[in-house]
């Protein structure tokens, strides 16, 4: 990993942090290691370690994540939703199509192929 990827965003712009390594490096910090021993390894901050355990402590695993939480993850979770009741509503119409047409036989007749 090239040195600029292991820096974060406030070392000129020069990469992001992923939530599971701010995660990670916010446990670190829980279990006891010291702020800035911890800031210059890693290459942040100490102010932003900081920030990123208040945020962490603040709203559990969803914290360490960039983006806000809006809209858009509602709308994503009500298609979701929807896909998924639809793929049941499939399989359960083909699951009842293969019952009727083991009794009744095909649906629709089949066509001649001469």
């Amino acid at each position: 990993m090239s040195r600029s990827k292991r820096r974060g965003n406030e070392s000129g712009g020069r990469g992001r942090w992923s939530a599971r390594r701010k995660m990670e490096a916010v446990l670190r910090l829980l279990q006891g290691e010291d702020l800035d021993a911890l800031s210059q390894q890693l290459k942040v901050t100490a102010e932003t370690l900081s920030e990123w355990r208040e945020v962490f402590l603040a709203s559990g695993i969803a914290g360490p994540k960039s983006r806000e939480v809006d809209g858009r993850d509602e709308k994503i979770a009500a298609l979701e939703k929807a896909l998924v009741e639809t793929a049941l509503d499939l399989s359960i119409s083909r699951a009842i199509n293969t019952v009727y047409e083991r009794k009744a036989g095909p649906l629709a007749p089949e066509k001649s192929m001469s």
